[in-house]
C-alpha cells in the first residue's frame, strides 16, 4: 500500500513539474494530468456518485453568471515579540467551508479569490491522529514541534485538540429544523437540488427519538414539515422533493419562524439546532451581517444553535454565512458535491451536530527565556483579547463529538535555543526588529528572573478553557511544552498540517511563504501522508494549482 501511495505522489509531482516548466499550468489542470492520479476526485464533469454528477458547474454556466460572491478581508497574522506580547489568545474553529469552496474554484477552472482562503479551515478540513481524552475533560491537548518548512529561522509547533467520540447509540435525540432558501437564486442544479439530496442523506440516519421540521423562505416563509419523527424517512424526503425555487429572499422571516418551531419542539438535554441551507443571498428584511448575527446571537442563549450550509457559485455570501454560524454556536460548511454532503452530514454528523464542549478558547503563554517571537498561522477572524480567555461571558467556538482542532505557530527561538541564531535575521512585519540581546535585557526586568530550573526548560504553555454544554462556568486545562520536545524528524500530524497551511498560503499569496505546490507534493511523498480519500484529493488539488 505504501508503495502505491508513493508512486501516486511521484506521478503527481512529475505531472506538476512538467506543466510548470512548460509555463502552461492553470488553476484547473488538464484532464490528462488529473487522470494520472488514482484519486477519488476528477475534474468537475468526471465525478459521479451513483451515476449523478459530483460537480454541476458547466462552462456555459460559469461564463453566463455574474460573480456577486462576497468575502471578508483579513490581514494575515504577523510576527509578535514575546517581550511585548507573551500571550496569544484565540477561539477555536472547526469550520471547513473555505477549503471546499476553494476546491470548487480549482476544479472548475476559476480564479481563486485570495479573500476566500482561510488558512485554519484548510488545516482543519482533515482528520489527524490525536489521542482520545483520557480523564474527566472531554478534550485532549496534543503538541508537536519541529523545523518550519517555509522559514529556516523558525520552528513550527502544532497544537491539536481532540473531542471525545460518542457511540451512535449514545447520542442525544435531535430536534432539527431544516431552514431552506428557495428563492430564485437557488434554482441552479448545484443549489436547491443538491440541498434536497444532502438533507435526504442526513434523514437516513435519524430515528424515532428525533424530530424534523422543514421551513422554507423566499417571498414568504412556509412550514413544509413540522415535528415529524426521524424514522418517517419517506415523509421527510417527500417534503424535500416538493420544494421549488422562485421569488426574492426574505431571510429574517424564515429564520424567526425556524426558531419558533425549534423552541416549540425543544428537547431537554437534546441537540436543538437549525440547519440553514442557502447561497447567502438574503436581500429582503434584515439583511446586513450585523443585524442577522445579532438576531442569531440573541437566540442561541435559549439553547437553540444554528449551523450553516453554503451552496452554489456566483452568488455566495461567504462573509454573512460564516458570521451567522460563528455567532449561532454552529459550524459553517460549503457543500459543492454529494461527496461533501456525505462527509459533513453523515460521516461527521455527530461532530457537526452534537456539541461536547462549548466556548472553547486557547491561550498560549510563551517563555521569553526561550522564544523571541512567534506567529499564529491563520485564525485571523478568531483572535481574542488576552483578558477574554477567562471571561466566561465571551463567546467562542464549540467542539462536537469526535471533532479535532489544529493550530500552527511559527516560533523564532532565542539565540542558542534549539540551534537558533536568534531573531535578528527576521524582518518583522508590524514592529521593530529586536535582537536576542535586546530580548534578554527585556526579560531580565520582569518576573522571569525568578524562574526555577524546570521552568527554564519550558518553551511555552498551552492553556485551554471550555464549558460543558449544560454549564456556564468554564474549566481550564494546561499542557507545558518543553524545549526538548523538539524532533528533527517532523511528526506526521505536523507534516500534513504544514502542507495544508502551505497550500493555503500559496493560494492566498502570503508574504510569509514562497513554497510552491510541487514542494507540497514532495512532502506528502516523503512522509507518506496520503492516508484517506480526502488527502488523496488534496494531492490532486496541489497538482492542479
Amino acid at each position: 500500500m505504501k508503495n502505491t501511495k508513493k508512486n501516486l505522489i511521484k506521478a503527481l509531482s512529475m505531472t506538476t513539474a512538467v506543466f510548470m516548466s512548460a509555463g502552461i499550468i492553470t488553476s484547473c489542470g488538464a484532464k490528462d494530468s488529473a487522470s494520472m492520479n488514482g484519486g477519488n476526485y476528477r475534474p468537475s464533469n468526471d465525478n459521479t456518485i451513483d451515476g449523478q454528477s459530483e460537480y454541476n458547474y458547466s462552462e456555459e454556466y460559469l461564463n453566463e453568471q455574474p460573480n456577486a460572491e462576497e468575502y471578508a478581508k483579513y490581514t494575515e497574522n504577523g510576527y509578535k515579540l514575546v517581550a511585548d506580547y507573551p500571550l496569544s489568545t484565540f477561539s477555536t474553529d472547526v469550520d471547513t467551508a473555505s477549503y471546499a469552496n476553494i476546491r470548487r474554484m480549482l476544479l472548475n477552472g476559476e480564479t481563486v479569490n485570495p479573500d476566500a482562503v482561510r488558512t485554519e479551515e484548510f488545516i482543519n478540513y482533515f482528520n489527524y491522529d490525536y489521542p482520545q481524552p483520557s480523564g474527566e475533560d472531554p478534550v485532549s491537548i496534543t503538541t508537536e514541534l519541529s523545523d518550519c518548512p517555509w522559514n529556516s529561522e523558525s520552528k513550527l509547533m502544532l497544537v491539536g485538540l481532540k473531542a471525545e467520540d460518542i457511540e451512535v447509540t449514545e447520542r442525544p435525540p435531535m430536534n432539527l429544523v431544516f431552514l431552506i432558501d428557495v428563492s430564485g437564486s437557488m434554482m441552479d442544479q448545484n443549489k436547491l437540488p443538491l440541498v434536497q439530496q444532502a438533507f435526504a442523506m442526513l434523514a437516513e440516519n435519524l430515528d424515532k427519538n428525533d424530530r424534523i421540521s422543514i421551513v422554507t423562505y423566499a417571498g414568504e416563509d412556509k412550514v413544509v414539515l413540522e415535528g415529524e419523527t426521524g424514522d418517517n424517512y419517506t415523509k421527510i424526503t417527500d417534503a424535500l422533493d416538493s420544494l421549488e425555487a422562485g421569488g426574492s429572499t426574505a431571510g429574517e422571516a424564515g429564520i424567526n419562524r425556524a426558531y419558533n418551531i425549534a423552541e416549540e419542539y425543544f428537547i431537554e438535554g437534546g441537540n436543538n439546532r437549525i440547519i440553514l441551507a442557502t447561497d447567502g443571498d438574503l436581500n429582503v428584511g434584515v439583511s446586513s451581517a450585523e443585524e442577522l448575527t445579532a438576531l442569531v446571537e440573541k437566540k442561541r442563549e435559549g439553547g437553540v444553535y444554528l449551523s450553516v450550509l453554503g451552496f452554489g457559485t456566483g452568488n455566495l455570501k461567504d462573509d454573512r454565512l460564516e458570521a451567522l454560524a460563528d455567532n449561532g454556536n454552529g459550524n459553517y460548511s460549503y457543500i459543492d458535491s454529494l461527496s461533501e454532503a456525505e462527509k459533513v452530514l453523515v460521516a461527521e454528523m455527530s461532530g457537526t451536530l452534537y456539541t461536547v464542549a462549548k466556548d472553547v478558547k486557547i491561550q498560549v503563554e510563551f517563555n521569553p527565556l526561550n522564544v523571541a517571537a512567534y506567529r499564529l498561522v491563520g485564525y485571523e477572524n478568531r483572535l481574542l483579547e488576552d483578558e477574554d480567555f477567562t471571561d466566561d461571558k465571551k463567546d467562542a467556538g464549540d467542539m462536537g463529538a469526535g471533532h479535532s482542532v489544529t493550530a500552527l505557530y511559527e516560533i523564532i527561538p532565542v539565540k542558542g535555543v534549539l540551534g537558533s541564531s536568534g531573531s535578528s535575521g527576521i524582518e518583522l512585519k508590524y514592529q521593530k526588529n529586536t535582537s536576542s540581546a535586546e530580548v534578554k535585557d527585556t526579560k531580565e526586568s520582569g518576573a522571569e528572573i525568578n524562574q526555577s530550573g524546570e521552568l527554564q526548560k519550558e518553551l511555552l504553555t498551552v492553556k485551554l478553557r471550555y464549558k460543558s454544554p449544560e454549564k456556564n462556568d468554564s474549566r481550564e486545562i494546561q499542557n507545558a511544552v518543553r524545549v526538548d520536545s523538539y524532533t528533527e524528524e517532523m511528526p506526521s500530524n505536523l507534516a500534513f498540517a504544514a502542507c495544508a497551511a502551505k497550500f493555503a498560503m500559496y493560494l492566498k499569496g502570503s508574504e510569509y511563504s514562497d513554497i510552491k505546490p510541487n514542494e507540497i507534493l514532495d512532502t506528502l511523498n516523503k512522509y507518506d501522508l496520503i492516508t484517506d480519500k480526502y488527502r488523496e484529493e488534496f494531492a490532486d488539488l496541489a497538482a492542479r494549482a
